[in-house]
């Protein structure tokens, strides 16, 4: 062998050996991050869970979270055609998610006549309840999504135990623009939403509008510079109340009996 072809072949030998060194590294930081970034997950998800519920404090430690969490919240299963609490889909072994639901056929339906932003929606929904002290329900969390400027947005609504008050709306993940339509989740706007009232002689009421009067029971003030994010934010709670929602599970009052 030429001393020029000996130098390729040992530059490309060089050259596999650091690739495949360098894949295996990889390949072992993502499994070894794997857990870590499920835990984070989670961690995230009970945070926003206690927000919406008012018990989150600023510098809660994650074991502080999780404490609070597991004694002050439980997780039900709501059919959404009935508004009845139901089974665990897939048993009590198998998680659970509404939005990878919503993509099975059999697992949902299709929306109708709505501009919320998706076409189909799981037919069992997950709710959180949160316990009071003498562990009565003293709000109920539901998950929520639809449409924004440039892309669907997803948050929690909490409803007093009225089954007709918010008490707080918050989203924890839109694409929205800064200073804008991100501003869903400044929680000076999330405040307007607390003491709002959902229904109106049994219709779903809430009016996200510029100009709102701060006590009219129904009107928020709409984020400025952002009427198609506003429009949005109104739509998906009208969805989300309505009939082809939570609406039947919040005029049955499931989690009184």
């Amino acid at each position: 062998m030429s001393a020029k072809k000996e130098s390729l072949a040992k530059t490309v030998g060089v050259v596999v050996a650091v690739c495949l060194v360098c894949s295996i590294v990889v390949s072992g930081a993502a499994v070894g991050l794997r857990q870590i970034q499920q835990e984070n997950k989670k961690l995230d998800k009970q945070s926003n869970i206690l927000t919406a519920a008012g018990l989150y404090e600023s510098g809660m430690s994650s074991d502080k979270i999780a404490s609070v969490y597991n004694e002050r919240i439980q997780r039900r299963f709501v059919d959404l055609d009935t508004g009845n609490f139901t089974d665990k889909p897939g048993g009590d072994g198998a998680e659970y998610d509404m939005y990878k639901a919503a993509k099975q056929t059999e697992m949902s339906q299709k929306v109708e006549n709505s501009n919320v932003g998706f076409q189909r929606r799981a037919n069992v929904a997950s709710v959180w309840l949160v316990k009071g002290e003498d562990d009565a329900v003293t709000r109920v969390i539901l998950p929520v999504h639809g449409s924004g400027l440039w892309a669907l947005m997803y948050g929690f609504l909490a409803v007093d135990a009225d089954g007709k008050t918010i008490k707080e709306l918050i989203y924890y993940q839109q694409a929205e623009t800064p200073g804008l339509g991100g501003e869903v989740q400044n929680p000076n706007w999330q405040k307007l939403w607390d003491g709002k009232k959902l229904y109106n002689n049994g219709e779903v009421a809430i009016d996200v509008t510029k100009g709102a009067n701060p006590n009219d029971p129904y009107e928020v003030d709409a984020l400025s510079g952002a009427t198609l994010t506003s429009n949005g934010v109104e739509n998906t709670i009208r969805y989300w109340a309505g009939e082809q929602g939570f609406g039947p599970f919040l005029k049955s009052q499931a989690w009184r009996s």
